[in-house]
């Protein structure tokens, strides 16, 4: 089975946040004191979110990737996976994580068949993490790097470029792609950062592109996929690959295959939109499985054509009250 929605897209891979609690205060996310966390009791249960992947995955879903917040913070998250690798509908479980409470879960994730990892790391200078994230991880975060490629798994990094703060780190995160069998992923930084300031994006997807070029001349595209939020290019003489997103850009929505669910529930058909739906409250109401079955199955044709026309929906300015913690990743 194969959902689409209006634009004739294949919709089969779903975000979840299991938390929008995390323990690193990165600027562009978040206030330096932080966001008022949601009680437990609002966020979805893990039966709630096992219940929901079985339906999905009876829909045609393959592929989920949870996210936070940090999705580490939240206890007995290693069981949750657990759940989801015993359901059998997925072929890709995926993870996104800032890589500092990870390293003791390693056997564990490849004993699931969890080997994909995307960990978010925007700077390979200790001192500028500090600065950019509030905390002085940088160790750990590195410790994370080297121990997955040493284990064998597919690591991406994300790394969010933020004019004026970290653009001088995106030649040196490249490099590392030189060495190593990874993928670094440069992000475009978008407005959901708590409301902090203004997010006009100075440095987008071009600068970004013409900042690599510029070093490196080989510099050539790959051919992607639907679904791919990345343009991937390889460079010669590279064991890994450099991605570019345009996540304020938007550039890659008319493939977009995805929905997300925020950590208390609420379905986003857009990452640019203002929640569609609370599928929290609409389970804790007593309904069967085929009548959430039918609700996905209406959301997902009620899905905008691309991120403008979802921002245009909600009227918001261009700051932006929501934290990407709470939104989910």
């Amino acid at each position: 089975m194969q959902l689409k929605d209006s634009f004739d897209r294949t919709i089969d891979y779903i975000r979840i946040g299991v938390t929008d609690r995390c323990n690193l205060r990165c600027f562009y996310c978040m206030p330096k004191e932080g966001i008022p966390y949601e009680p437990k009791a609002d966020l979805l249960s893990y039966e709630e979110i096992i219940r929901l992947l079985d339906v999905l995955g009876n829909l045609g879903f393959k592929k989920v990737r949870f996210t936070g917040g940090e999705p580490f913070l939240r206890k007995d998250f290693i069981t949750l996976l657990e759940k989801t690798h015993q359901l059998s509908h997925y072929k890709e479980i995926r993870i996104t994580t800032n890589g500092t409470l990870m390293t003791q879960h390693i056997p564990k994730l490849k004993e699931l068949g969890i080997d994909t990892i995307n960990l978010s790391l925007d700077t390979l200078d200790a001192e500028r993490f500090k600065e950019i994230t509030r905390r002085d991880d940088f160790s750990k975060v590195i410790d994370a790097f080297h121990t997955l490629l040493d284990e064998g798994f597919t690591l991406k990094i994300n790394a969010v470029v933020m004019n004026g703060i970290n653009t001088e780190d995106i030649l040196p995160l490249v490099a590392l792609a030189e060495e190593h069998p990874v993928s670094i992923r440069f992000i475009e930084e978008m407005p959901f950062n708590g409301g902090y300031k203004e997010n006009d994006t100075k440095f987008n997807a071009t600068d970004i592109f013409d900042t690599i070029k510029n070093k490196y001349a080989s510099l050539s595209a790959k051919t992607g996929k639907h679904g791919d939020t990345a343009t991937n290019y390889t460079i010669d003489g590279f064991k890994g690959d450099v991605g570019i997103i345009a996540a304020f850009s938007r550039t890659f929505c008319n493939t977009c295959n995805r929905l997300r669910i925020t950590p208390k529930g609420d379905i986003k058909t857009c990452l640019y939109d203002g929640g569609t739906f609370s599928i929290r409250d609409f389970i804790r109401s007593g309904v069967t499985d085929e009548q959430i079955a039918n609700k996905f199955i209406e959301l997902i044709k009620l899905k905008p054509e691309n991120g403008f026309v979802a921002e245009e929906g909600i009227k918001k300015s261009p700051v932006r009250g929501e934290s990407m913690s709470t939104i989910g990743g």
